[in-house]
């Protein structure tokens, strides 16, 4: 598990890599759940651009994300999001639940 995070105005990008399941999830909850508690952002941004595979372990990841900005009002997005870790999301419903952009902004 690798990441980079960075806050500019308000803003949390946490960029991801890899492959996101039931080895590194936990990881990636806790550490994305920390830097939120920490900075309390008014968006995080999860980019999926480095990120090359996804499973169900990938959508907790997300769901927790949600989560976190949800209990301080703020907004979460997904940026980058390549054609497998979509259809994963797509099909799970997320794509109904979290605003999902091409790039960030």
């Amino acid at each position: 598990m690798h990441f980079i995070s960075f806050l500019e105005n308000g803003k949390l990008t946490v960029a991801l890599t890899g492959e996101i399941d039931h080895h590194c999830a936990k990881a990636y909850i806790q550490n994305i759940a920390g830097k939120i508690e920490a900075y309390t952002p008014d968006v995080c941004v999860l980019d999926f651009g480095e990120v090359t595979f996804v499973d169900s372990s990938g959508i907790a990841v997300v769901i927790n994300a949600l989560r976190s900005m949800t209990q301080i009002e703020g907004k979460l997005v997904l940026t980058g999001i390549g054609a497998q870790p979509m259809r994963v999301f797509t099909a799970s419903g997320i794509d109904k639940l979290v605003e999902i952009k091409e790039a960030v902004s």
